[in-house]
C-alpha cells in the first residue's frame, strides 16, 4: 500500500428513522451502536469523523473520544451526508471511506481491502461485496432488502439489483445458487475525494429511482466502481428486532473475535 494517500473514513449517522428512531445510540452490549462502529474504524484508520445532524448524537460520540461533524437533516443520502461533511473539513483527503452507522460487526478486514484497493488501483468508487452461499436457503436470494452485484472479469460493478441477477435459465430456481455465485452487496464504500464531490451534484436518474438504489446513478453517469470481495457477513441493523438479533450475536460469539 501507498503510504503517499491520505484516507478518512466518515460515519453517516442520523437520529431520525422511520423503522428505528434514535438507532445510533441505541445500546448494544453496553455500549451505543455509534461506539461499535467508529471502535472498528478507529482500529484502522487514524482519521475518523462521524457526520450526524443531532446534537444528542454528536455528544455521545464526543464522550468516548471520538469526532463529530455536524450536517443537515434534509440530506436525501449517507453519501449525500459524507459529503457535507467532508466540505465542512479544513484538511483534504485523497480517499473517503463511508461505513454506515447501523453496521457494527463491520470488520477490519472489509474496511483495510477497501482501502488497498482505492490506494493500489486509485479507483474512482470502490465497494465491497460477499458471495452467497451455495447451500443458502433461496429466500435469502430472492430478498428485495439485501441488493445483488453483478461483476465484469476486471472486478468492476455492471449493475446493483434487489431482483436476482443474473437469471438462470434452465434451471429451477432451487438450484440457481448452486449453478452461480451471487454476490451480496456489503454497503461500505470508498471515494476518491474529487469523486465524492461530484456524484453528490448528480440529479437521479431513471435507474436509481427504479430500484431506489443510489449507486445506479453513479454507474448510469459513467463512474466505475471496484469489487472488493469478501467472505465476512455483516449483520446491519434497521429494526429493534435487529438489535435483539444483534445482541443474540453478541453472546453466541462471545469468545470470538467480531
Amino acid at each position: 500500500m501507498a503510504d503517499n494517500y491520505q484516507t478518512a473514513i466518515i460515519i453517516p449517522a442520523r437520529y431520525a428513522s422511520t423503522r428505528f428512531p434514535g438507532k445510533p445510540l441505541a445500546m448494544l452490549d453496553g455500549k451505543p451502536i455509534i461506539q461499535h462502529v467508529w471502535k472498528t474504524a478507529s482500529a484502522v484508520c487514524h482519521d475518523v469523523y462521524v457526520a450526524t445532524d443531532d446534537e444528542r448524537i454528536a455528544k455521545t460520540v464526543a464522550s468516548f473520544g471520538g469526532n463529530a461533524i455536524m450536517t443537515s437533516s434534509d440530506l436525501r443520502s449517507g453519501t449525500d451526508r459524507i459529503a457535507q461533511a467532508y466540505s465542512r473539513m479544513t484538511k483534504k483527503y485523497d480517499f473517503i471511506i463511508n461505513i454506515q452507522g447501523d453496521e457494527p460487526f463491520i470488520h477490519k478486514e472489509q474496511i483495510s481491502a477497501l482501502m488497498h484497493c482505492l490506494e493500489d488501483n486509485n479507483a474512482e468508487i470502490a465497494t465491497v461485496v460477499k458471495p452467497f452461499a451455495s447451500d443458502a436457503p433461496i429466500e435469502s436470494l430472492e430478498n428485495e432488502n439485501s441488493p445483488k452485484v453483478v461483476i465484469s472479469k476486471d472486478m468492476k460493478a455492471l449493475y446493483f439489483s434487489r431482483s436476482v441477477i443474473p437469471f438462470v435459465r434452465g434451471k429451477i430456481k432451487a438450484e440457481w445458487l448452486k449453478e452461480h455465485t451471487f454476490y451480496k452487496h456489503i454497503g461500505i464504500y470508498g471515494f476518491r475525494g474529487d469523486v465524492l464531490t461530484e456524484i453528490t451534484k448528480l440529479p437521479s436518474g431513471s435507474l436509481e429511482k427504479a430500484e431506489s438504489l443510489e449507486q445506479l446513478r453513479w454507474l448510469e453517469n459513467g463512474y466505475t466502481i471496484n469489487v472488493v470481495v469478501s467472505n465476512y457477513e455483516t449483520v446491519g441493523i434497521d429494526t429493534p428486532h435487529d438489535l435483539e438479533r444483534a445482541a443474540e450475536y453478541i453472546r453466541n460469539n462471545r469468545h470470538n473475535e467480531i
